[in-house]
């Protein structure tokens, strides 16, 4: 009987402590969200002002753009709905409360591991399936609008390096027939010669599945230098196609499929078959590893937010705001140097993109180790010292 009442127990207090979590998680996700998307609102601010894109168009490019922004919004959620949570059972007394009930503080762990359970899960949604989708959605909506109306777009007498390698100039547009007349254009793609087109007419066509543009010009000629050799050639065409890639005028929407964009069946085939170990199988290899180690992280990033929350000093909420985002950008800069250091071959993907969990982990074990034996994390302690140690070190020289 008593074995049972205390597993009832057990289960009012779970259920009590997830109850909690809830709400601040959903408050954090929504203004995390909001933080998120403002970043990408002048991008898309200047689709509307250069290319004339719809408000609809500019409402599902939005939509498109949040599985990628809820790889990191969620695991932060969660370490803050966790912090803020334990900071109010700390403020209210109402852990001493429990901890008196016979109940570790271990044992509150695991309500928030199982919350944290719930947002892996819903992280490894949105790395694995969702995000590719948005992405790949987003690349083709950006082509279709951009592409009906790109000759607005374009500036009469302005010579413009949107594209990647190539000058462009324009002496008149004729909107209603949607035709570019007087054109000039440089071409340095090829770093062995430059060519110079002159065309009458031109006109733009948008290609949604590869992503570029083709700019078909008519009755013109082409002027090739070989700079090398120091020749010219002069070619005289009827029609002329060119290919020009978005990469540079629509930042992220350059030919072919990213790595990005690729599901993970594809991921692991591109890793598998690609016989040169470069830039591009390393980065593979990590966008790889890290469509499981972002949504694990909500599960070092939680236990790390216990003990920051019941830390007995800690009595206003803005203090374990600041200490979570703190730790939650220190996991960040770990990650980004994963990446730089992954990709440059320094050492394994699977490292960096490992570690952050690995450090933010031994971190949060070690702080709740100090919590359940009553020695807490001081923060004003660690400061003072942090400021004895600058001075010591400014006597010294």
């Amino acid at each position: 009987m008593i074995h049972a009442g205390f597993m009832k127990f057990n289960g009012i207090i779970d259920r009590y402590i997830i109850r909690e979590l809830i709400p601040p998680f959903f408050v954090n996700v929504a203004f995390f969200t909001f933080v998120f998307l403002m970043t990408r609102l002048l991008d898309i601010t200047k689709l509307v002002v250069n290319y004339q894109v719809g408000l609809w168009d500019v409402a599902r490019m939005l939509f498109y753009s949040m599985p990628f922004f809820f790889e990191f919004v969620i695991p932060m959620s969660v370490m803050i709905a966790v912090l803020l949570t334990f900071l109010r059972l700390s403020n209210d007394n109402e852990i001493v409360a429990l901890k008196g009930g016979g109940m570790s503080l271990y044992r509150l762990a695991a309500p928030v591991m199982i919350f944290a359970l719930a947002g892996c899960l819903l992280t490894a949604f949105m790395a694995i399936y969702a995000h590719p989708w948005g992405r790949l959605a987003f690349r083709n909506l950006l082509v279709q609008a951009a592409g009906s109306s790109l000759d607005a777009g374009l500036k009469q007498r302005t010579f413009m390096d949107d594209f990647s390698g190539v000058m462009l100039y324009v002496n008149r547009i004729d909107l209603k027939e949607r035709l570019l007349i007087d054109v000039f254009i440089e071409d340095r793609r090829n770093p062995e010669t430059v060519a110079t087109v002159i065309a009458p007419r031109g006109q733009f066509m948008a290609d949604a599945q590869t992503h570029t543009f083709h700019l078909r010009l008519f009755d013109g000629s082409i002027n090739r230098t070989d700079i090398k050799a120091r020749s010219v050639d002069v070619v005289d065409f009827d029609s002329y196609d060119m290919r020009l890639e978005l990469e540079r005028m629509l930042p992220g929407t350059g030919g072919g499929k990213h790595r990005k964009e690729m599901t993970l069946s594809e991921l692991r085939q591109f890793i598998e078959t690609r016989q040169k170990k470069d830039d591009r199988y390393y980065l593979a290899l990590m966008e790889f590893h890290k469509k499981f180690s972002l949504p694990f992280a909500c599960f070092p990033l939680g236990l790390l937010a216990i003990p920051l929350g019941i830390h007995s000093r800690m009595r206003r909420k803005f203090w374990g705001i600041g200490l979570g985002l703190f730790f939650f950008l220190l996991y960040y800069m770990m990650l980004s140097a994963g990446l730089v250091f992954g990709e440059a071959g320094i050492y394994p993907p699977a490292v960096g993109m490992w570690a952050p969990n690995v450090v933010m982990g031994g971190i949060g074990l070690f702080l709740l180790v100090r919590s359940a034996r009553e020695r807490y994390f001081e923060m004003d302690g660690m400061i003072g010292r942090i400021k004895r140690l600058k001075e010591r070190w400014l006597r010294c020289r």
